[in-house]
């Protein structure tokens, strides 16, 4: 394995563990339709990362972020939720991340993140028909009445506003993260 091989490693493995301090913080708060939906900022890593080294990438941050959160500090939601956050997240920071690489401008970046807000949001609905039953026990017809007036909303908001913090960050942290892994 190269060297630069290692330093990308080494950079993901420091990504997922932000993104899994970011889970247990107290920067989190649940959704006033629905208060079992919380909002945590775990995603903004996972898209840092993506930026930095690609869609494939941060797809990869996504699904080993799921996992350990699943295992470790989400036992409320246990594996249902590490797939509904595999999903979840894997459609955000593909879609960003692929429109971002292909050319790396702040237009590219936010319409890649406006893109992936849409797709996450998009992917989460049949998510969210097919795992909610099963996690919360509830009817499917109750899940499609949730759909217009909690579902949509959260997902936008989170996707959002984690997209947000990236406009915000990404300049500064992936210099820094660009530089560590590149040296």
């Amino acid at each position: 394995m190269t060297r630069s091989k290692i330093k990308q490693i080494t950079t993901m493995g420091i990504l997922i563990a932000i993104s899994i301090i970011l889970i247990i913080s107290p920067l989190r708060f649940p959704f006033p339709a629905a208060p079992f939906l919380e909002y945590e900022a775990s995603d903004v890593p996972i898209l840092i990362g993506g930026f930095i080294f690609g869609p494939v990438a941060g797809i990869v941050l996504a699904v080993v972020t799921s996992i350990v959160q699943a295992l470790t500090v989400s036992s409320g939601s246990g594996w249902i939720g590490g797939i509904m956050h595999i999903f979840a997240a894997s459609a955000l920071v593909g879609v960003s991340a692929g429109i971002y690489s292909r050319e790396k401008t702040l237009k590219r970046a936010i319409i890649g993140l406006v893109c992936g807000t849409i797709a996450m949001t998009a992917v989460m609905i049949p998510m969210n028909l097919i795992f909610y039953p099963l996690f919360m026990g509830t009817p499917i017809n109750e899940v499609i009445k949730l759909i217009v007036p909690v579902l949509l909303p959260f997902n936008l908001m989170k996707a959002g506003i984690n997209s947000v913090l990236v406009l915000l960050v990404y300049k500064s942290a992936g210099k820094l993260l660009r530089r560590i892994a590149e040296r």
